[in-house]
């Protein structure tokens, strides 16, 4: 199937607007999609069968008398596959109560290009090209240490685009490339088997490091081998960026959405310019990051990306706002209202959701830390209370940090504690930050979290 081209895709959003406004839509959004991947597994230790799936579709927003209703489809070659779309979101919205808060469709506003997001070269790439990264991660693992085993992975590559018009004049189309190679590990020796170690590279352009994701799978595995128990305390923790992924995803990034903090589901609300965490904490929602995982030129009803402050040296700036939130206060949207492809109405996330670095290399990080832990993977982060920022996690596993140096592995440790309050124990920030999903961060200390030990 060859890709559409924006023309295409453009007319084919107009062209479902139009007719929704023709039989009655008091106002119409239609959003068009196409998504090309391309996949190989791993599975022990194997390059299994890949895989490619292309996916296009077409989702269409009516309102009318203040009621909102939803369709979409899979099938967008005909106008009368168009027309029963729009029918049944027409349908959807008669059904559905009027919403007072509803206050129109998003305007027209220009557009920021989006930076670094689109390489022609990964759409050149086949299932062949696939394998072979595959089997550059899986050598470079099994290199390290014969007592290596990869459990899972894969490589994926995948090209997506998008188009979306509404009645209110808005026009856009975005295409934007991702390559991706992960792999997980474990080591055994004896009848000693380590919990699994987990590495990742993802990149907007085809420049992802296989090799490093391979050998450090492999490093974290082997030092994993070695164990020992630890007492219960208050200690300090370095987090890493696949910890702050886990805690931060249900609890501070929940936080800053605006339509959390309407509906009184927020820690933060009523905090706009007060301290929220430590003053070594600034952070950004950034929309337009040069090559961001998350980055486009616009959001899934069609407002343009942007950076915004939310948290700056600990003091609360902003919030995540959608179209309609934002006019629930008189305010602009964000550019944060995101969609599951064409199957659903926007709703809010965030994008590139950014801690700013600091200035400590990780060596000096980890020389702040006479006594304490270095985390790198949790279980049950899900489980956090979203509006309290209470947690309790497992650290499968963790590693002991004494007088600077990473001696030995921990398992089955336990962290306790509260996320609002954790931030405020920031002592320290590295300069070491990578991007993992919508989370650009380095690696925090922080003081004084409660550790359970088996």
């Amino acid at each position: 199937m060859a890709m559409l081209e924006k023309d295409q895709m453009l007319s084919l959003a107009k062209k479902a607007v139009n007719v929704a406004l023709v039989k009655g839509a008091a106002e119409a959004e239609a959003y068009v999609y196409e998504g090309q991947t391309i996949n190989v597994g791993i599975e022990r230790g194997q390059v299994t069968k890949g895989n490619r799936i292309i996916d296009q579709g077409l989702g269409i927003r009516v309102i009318v008398d203040r009621a909102v209703g939803f369709a979409y489809t899979n099938t967008i070659e005909e106008q009368k596959t168009i027309e029963d779309t729009v029918l049944r979101a027409l349908s959807a919205a008669k059904a559905s109560k009027p919403d007072s808060d509803w206050k129109g469709l998003i305007e027209k506003k220009p557009y920021a290009a989006a930076e670094k997001t689109y390489d022609s070269r990964i759409l050149e790439l086949r299932a062949e090209d696939l394998v072979n990264v595959a089997f550059d991660m899986l050598d470079a693992a099994t290199s390290v240490d014969k007592r290596v085993f990869p459990v899972e992975g894969g490589v994926g590559a995948a090209y997506l685009s998008n188009a979306i018009a509404n009645s209110s004049g808005v026009e856009g189309f975005d295409k934007g490339t991702i390559i991706e190679c992960s792999l997980a590990t474990v080591a055994k020796e004896g009848s000693k088997v380590t919990p699994v170690c987990f590495e990742f590279n993802a990149e907007r352009s085809y420049n992802v490091d296989a090799n490093w994701v391979g050998k450090e799978a492999a490093r974290l595995a082997v030092s994993a081998l070695k164990t020992k128990r630890i007492e219960t305390k208050n200690t300090k923790l370095i987090l890493t960026q696949f910890a702050l992924q886990e805690l931060l995803y249900c609890t501070l990034i929940n936080a800053v959405k605006a339509d959390n903090v309407q509906r009184g589901q927020s820690a933060f609300k009523g905090k706009i310019d007060e301290k929220v965490a430590s003053e070594n904490i600034t952070i950004y929602d950034d929309g337009l990051f040069p090559g961001g995982l998350r980055t486009a030129t616009f959001d899934g009803e069609g407002a343009p990306r942007q950076k915004t402050l939310l948290i700056e040296k600990g003091i609360l700036r902003n919030f995540l706002y959608d179209n309609y939130t934002a006019k629930k206060e008189n305010k602009a949207s964000t550019g944060n209202a995101v969609r599951a492809g064409y199957l659903s109405t926007p709703f809010i996330e965030a994008t590139n959701f950014h801690i700013m670095p600091g200035a400590a290399a990780t060596e000096e990080l980890l020389n702040e830390v006479e006594d304490g832990l270095i985390i790198y993977y949790l279980q049950g982060a899900h489980s956090s209370n979203p509006v309290s920022g209470e947690f309790s996690v497992v650290a499968t596993p963790a590693w002991k940090i004494e007088k600077g140096e990473i001696t030995h592995c921990s398992r089955g440790v336990m962290l306790a504690g509260n996320i609002f309050e954790a931030l405020k124990n920031v002592s320290a920030v590295a300069n070491n930050e990578r991007k993992m999903g919508q989370l650009i961060a380095p690696w925090i200390l922080v003081e004084n979290v409660k550790v359970i030990g088996k």
